[in-house]
């Protein structure tokens, strides 16, 4: 594992799921490598009440209702659509479900405009074609058509960002569970064996940009992801994400518990500007999502790191969240200026403390990009 730079979650935690299988006794679905039961477990954590030797921990923080939706799905024969917001944690539980189930998480298509049937289906090897003719040696399966010939789950990125003609190409592989190869004249069907099925996510906010069609949208089961409000329930999020972040570069850095407080209240305080302003030039355009105060912590740990005291300040903090977050100028440097003069200068010397600092790096980060 040491030489990737990023493990999927099969490979990094194989120990877990290993141990897992080992001792589940539970039915499973098809040719799953794990029960419902413990699939759900291995991705919200153990309690002591499951009565485990060993704790496994939480993956994934949200509601257990969407994660058992979502795994009844896949025990049946539907596709599964995970909805929400950017940064709603939808692919990493997409891939969490695949490790645990199928423990391959990588048969992945990435919906783009530029997409093609080919991506989903099939494609040819075409200095084969030309030397020996087409034929299933010289065939090369999307991993969709992997997943279906090996029975395993396969994954598609931003669904609603690829065109119709991809999306009606999905619509016989969830009905028929077959893709037809018309170039050839023997071996010409790929079934798909049990334990096949999609699990493809799209933002909410890209509705409008290809709609799902009605006969699409039969096919899933639609989980809806909604954004983390609950302020626990996002400190323990960043918290997860800033651990791995620390173990995976080998930093030893120590981040303040008050910190990590002024982050999550700059970030709510964000939101409730956002959500009551008359006008999109009034927003962020940041969707102020939780995996991006995971990435304005993640820029400031690292600069603290590498430039800095090897300790994380709260002025690196917030020149890390205005750097992040002023993504049009001058309109998104407008709105924070608006912000550290409204709200963090007054709260500053109120609570003083983090907020301080904080009002300071903020001030000077917006001076410099302005």
């Amino acid at each position: 594992m040491s030489d990737m730079l990023r493990a999927p979650a099969e490979v990094k935690y194989a120990d877990e799921l290993d141990w897992l299988e080992s001792v589940d006794d539970g039915p499973k679905p098809f040719s799953w490598r794990l029960s419902p039961k413990m699939v759900r477990l291995f991705i919200l954590g153990s309690e002591r009440a499951d009565g485990l030797d060993r704790e496994i921990a939480q993956k994934w923080f949200g509601d257990r209702s969407f994660v058992e939706r979502a795994i009844v799905t896949l025990a049946s024969d539907r596709g599964l659509l995970l909805i929400g917001d950017p940064g709603t944690g939808k692919s990493w539980l997409a891939e969490l479900l695949s490790a645990a189930i199928s423990r391959n998480s990588t048969l992945v298509v990435q919906g783009t405009a530029g997409t093609t049937e080919d991506h989903i289906k099939y494609s040819w090897n075409v200095s084969m074609v030309i030397a020996k003719g087409q034929s299933r040696a010289s065939m090369i399966p999307s991993p969709i058509m992997t997943a279906m010939e090996t029975g395993v789950i396969g994954r598609f990125e931003e669904l609603t960002r690829s065109t119709s003609d991809v999306q009606d190409a999905l619509i016989s592989i969830l009905s028929e569970k077959y893709v037809s190869i018309p170039e050839l004249d023997d071996d010409n069907i790929v079934f798909a064996k049990p334990g096949f099925s999609i699990i493809a996510t799209a933002n909410s906010r890209d509705r409008g940009v290809n709609d799902l069609s009605s006969a699409l949208k039969r096919r899933f089961n639609f989980v809806r992801i909604p954004v983390v409000t609950n302020k626990k329930s996002e400190a323990e999020i960043v918290r997860f994400r800033t651990e791995e972040l620390l173990r995976r570069h080998n930093i030893e850095l120590e981040v303040p518990p008050t910190l990590l407080d002024v982050l999550l209240q700059s970030f709510a305080d964000l939101r409730a500007a956002a959500a009551s302003a008359g006008s999109d030039d009034e927003r962020l355009e940041s969707a102020l999502s939780t995996a991006e105060q995971i990435g304005v912590l993640e820029d400031a740990i690292l600069h603290s790191n590498f430039f800095g005291a090897r300790t994380l300040t709260s002025e690196t903090l917030a020149s890390s969240l205005v750097g992040s977050l002023a993504r049009r100028s001058p309109e998104d440097l407008a709105i924070l200026n608006k912000y550290w003069h409204g709200v963090i200068e007054p709260r500053s010397r109120e609570q003083s403390g983090e907020w301080e600092g904080f009002l300071s790096g903020g001030r000077q980060a917006i001076a410099t990009l302005s």
